[in-house]
């Protein structure tokens, strides 16, 4: 799960990691309240808050040393459409705001701590480029981003701390306050289930203090029920409505823009049939996995969730059944088809436990459908009868 911008720098706080004063806002008049009434200048920004890096560049930061000056930012900003590389194309409209003082920055930093996949454990990333994207410096620049692998069986010891400060060349007067953030912030990470914490730009002020200037909250899905604090900063405005509606029936389902809606039960196999959709010659448009159990009532939602797409001309069900015998998926898929309707050409493939009995019931269930004996078969079905 994603947050805002001020909602992290709330934990951040909660977690004494230093932040610059300031408050969301939800309407221009809240925005010009809290610039009058809670700030200190003699420098404000006004921030759009959305789930989607690149906001400064698409015009959703405004920096200003004028608090007359904040109405007029704050209305620009807020109902605004911002469209950057992580919005797609469609972008996401403005509905918060966060307010804060600036900062009298000296230098700038990137910070974050995430899952290494190789390790399984924490990694620190850390590198002198702060305020730039960390992708574009990881791939022309990756000698300049640092690394520190954590064991969870031990710790953040502060030693960590200092390591990477001084390969950041960092001043004396500032390493024990990044020792001191560094430990905090691996303490959040673990605390609250974090898969990814990231402070981009951390910044060094000219009054030799540590602050960080951005925050960025990733919340493991897994790990959530566990933070009733973490479940209420759950913002539904930023989410597609399709994907909300999965998640009250625990299906995982990402919208595409393709047109062959894919139901599959488990990620990889999900990814890989969306790959052989992609190399048949068109596009899925969706990532929906039904778990292991793809019972009637998990396949009936699935359905209705595809077929509210406008964008699906097809759909195509590719099922394992390993803990669930297929034969039962088959009955599930045959009922739930009936239920829907469906009006888009449909192909089928199951594979695992008692397939071919599966395969038999689905041909004489009188429906409209292919079935398909395997993920090439059945990925070329589809997108010939799609076109």
């Amino acid at each position: 799960m994603n947050i805002h911008e001020y909602q992290a720098k709330k934990l951040f706080s909660e977690f004494h990691i230093p932040v610059p004063h300031g408050k969301p806002a939800f309407s221009v008049e809240e925005a010009v309240a809290i610039a009058t009434d809670g700030l200190n200048g003699p420098v404000f920004v006004v921030k759009a808050q959305i789930h989607a890096g690149g906001r400064g560049k698409a015009g959703g930061v405004k920096i200003t040393k004028n608090r007359s000056e904040i109405k007029a930012l704050a209305g620009n900003i807020l109902g605004k459409v911002l469209v950057t590389h992580q919005t797609g194309p469609e972008g996401r409209e403005v509905k918060k705001l966060l307010i804060e003082e600036g900062a009298n920055i000296d230098k700038e930093f990137y910070l974050s701590i995430l899952v290494d996949r190789a390790t399984g454990w924490p990694v620190i990333m850390a590198s002198t480029e702060g305020g730039m994207d960390i992708e574009e410096v990881a791939e022309k620049h990756p000698e300049k981003i640092i690394r520190q692998v954590i064991d969870p069986a031990v710790g953040c010891f502060p030693f960590y701390g200092r390591s990477v400060a001084f390969q950041m060349v960092m001043e004396k007067e500032i390493v024990s306050q990044f020792v001191s953030l560094l430990q905090n912030l691996y303490r959040l990470f673990m605390e609250k289930d974090l898969s990814m914490v990231e402070i981009n730009p951390l910044v060094t002020t000219r009054e030799k203090k540590l602050v960080a200037l951005d925050g960025k909250v990733l919340i493991d899905d897994n790990g959530i029920f566990r933070h009733e604090d973490l479940k209420a900063m759950r913002d539904l405005d930023e989410e597609a409505p399709l994907e909300i509606r999965a998640s009250q029936y625990g299906l995982n389902y990402v919208k595409l823009n393709g047109s062959i809606g894919c139901m599959v039960n488990g990620a990889g196999l999900a990814m890989a049939t969306m790959d052989v959709i992609k190399l048949a010659g068109d596009e899925p448009a969706n990532f929906l996995d039904v778990g292991g159990g793809a019972s009637k009532e998990t396949v009936n939602h699935a359905f209705q969730i595809l077929l509210a797409d406008p964008n699906v001309k097809g759909i195509f069900v590719n099922i394992f059944g390993g803990i669930v015998r297929c034969e039962r998926i088959a009955l599930g898929i045959i009922e739930a088809a009936k239920e829907v309707e469906l009006k888009v050409p449909l192909v089928v493939r199951l594979d695992g436990t008692n397939a071919p009995e599966a395969r038999d019931l689905l041909r004489k269930s009188g429906l409209k459908l292919e079935v398909a004996e395997t993920l090439w078969d059945g990925a070329q079905k589809i997108v010939k009868m799609v076109r």
